[in-house]
């Protein structure tokens, strides 16, 4: 199935391997999709979009079975705090709805950060902008299309 993100991925010349799963409305979580696709949890990486306390918007992408550690990732974006936005901006912001959200192709651009921990694998799974699309890639590969920094963000 084609979707942005894929079209964007092969246009870049990036290595990458699309698993569909059936969608579970009740139950949107990466573990659901790391069970689904037959991946680790901490393999599965959850995209979440977070405002500074200027109004700058920030892109997480960390292990589906983490929480993301919002004074961590306030510092990191140096600002003095950050939360999750609210789920009904997603959309409007990014493109993308909840359980689908990927870190490629956003409607704009925002800085994104991803969790180390991505870097212990050779490939991770992040969504392919719909739900029911998973995307297998190297970690390199992701940051590179999204010119996103490793970070510690868990």
């Amino acid at each position: 199935m084609e979707t942005n993100v894929t079209r964007l991925l092969s246009a870049r010349g990036i290595v990458f391997e699309t698993r569909t799963y059936e969608v579970d409305e009740t139950d949107l979580s990466a573990n659901h999709v790391a069970n689904s696709i037959g991946f680790e949890p901490d393999r599965v990486f959850k995209t979440l979009v977070a405002a500074g306390s200027d109004g700058s918007y920030y892109v997480f992408v960390i292990p589906g079975s983490c929480e993301l550690d919002l004074k961590k990732a306030a510092k990191t974006v140096h600002q003095k705090s950050i939360a999750l936005i609210p789920l009904k901006e997603l959309e409007p912001l990014t493109g993308y709805v909840r359980g689908g959200c990927s870190p490629i192709g956003m409607k704009k651009h925002f800085p994104v950060f991803i969790d180390e921990t991505a870097q212990l694998w050779d490939t991770i799974s992040v969504s392919g902008g719909k739900r029911g699309i998973q995307i297998i890639l190297a970690p390199d590969a992701l940051a590179s299309i999204t010119n996103a920094v490793f970070t510690y963000l868990v």
